[in-house]
């Protein structure tokens, strides 16, 4: 796995990449701002982009949206300090397929690194369930009010084309929870949780872990109660 960090602050660029180094990741290179990772992602092709957001001439959610623009197929996972949540949601709508918190440890790192190269968007823990409450209200303010007399059987069925373990898997996601943490609740390892997140976004043609939330909300497949 080659990953491009991206950074302004060089201190912080060089511990990064002697951390992942000594955990066998590969450093594609480093950039010290939007515009420099744009040129560097284009040039270098890396599997992942570790991206900060607050940065000069051009900040990382703009630099996300021209990466993604130029290159769809690009993973980028936002790493900042930011935990506000107009930044967690321009990111995902600028494509940013997860969003870390740099208080995270460097285990925890590779892991979501992992997870978003093979397809798994990781979002550090809270950050889901904030991501939830978000489109749960966006999916109550854009549902469509129903006719007048419109019976049962016109509302929008659940679908059943989850296995039970699958949406066990979901609604655990969507508490926020790694994946270790779904994988002790469950008895499975984090890597099999990995591979059902997979199944849940193949069966469902969806794109990322975002989509899958805003999805279950919209079908009714979560069942825990969001806090007001």
């Amino acid at each position: 796995m080659k990953v491009l960090l991206v950074d302004d602050n060089r201190l912080m660029l060089e511990g990064l990449q002697n951390l992942l180094e000594a955990h066998k990741t590969e450093i594609a290179g480093l950039a010290i701002n939007g515009m420099e990772a744009v040129t560097k992602a284009r040039e270098l092709r890396p599997d992942v982009i570790l991206m900060d957001i607050k940065m000069p001439q051009c900040d990382g959610l703009t630099a996300t949206r021209l990466i993604k623009a130029e290159m769809p197929e690009m993973k980028i996972v936002i790493l900042t300090t930011s935990t506000e949540d107009q930044d967690l949601f321009e990111a995902v709508k600028s494509g940013a397929c997860g969003y870390l918190l740099k208080s995270m440890d460097t285990d925890e790192l590779v892991e979501a690194l992992i997870q978003a190269q093979e397809g798994v968007p990781p979002f550090s823990p809270g950050l889901a369930d904030k991501l939830l409450k978000e489109f749960t209200r966006l999916a109550t303010v854009q549902a469509p009010v129903k006719p007048s007399g419109a019976s049962p059987a016109s509302a929008v069925s659940k679908p059943t084309v989850l296995t039970p373990r699958q949406l066990e898997v979901l609604e655990l996601v969507s508490q926020g929870l790694p994946y270790k943490e779904i994988g002790v609740k469950l008895a499975l390892s984090a890597h099999t949780v990995r591979y059902h997140m997979v199944e849940i976004m193949d069966k469902l043609h969806l794109a990322n872990r975002a989509e899958v939330l805003a999805y279950a909300v919209r079908n009714g497949l979560i069942s825990h109660k969001l806090d007001e």
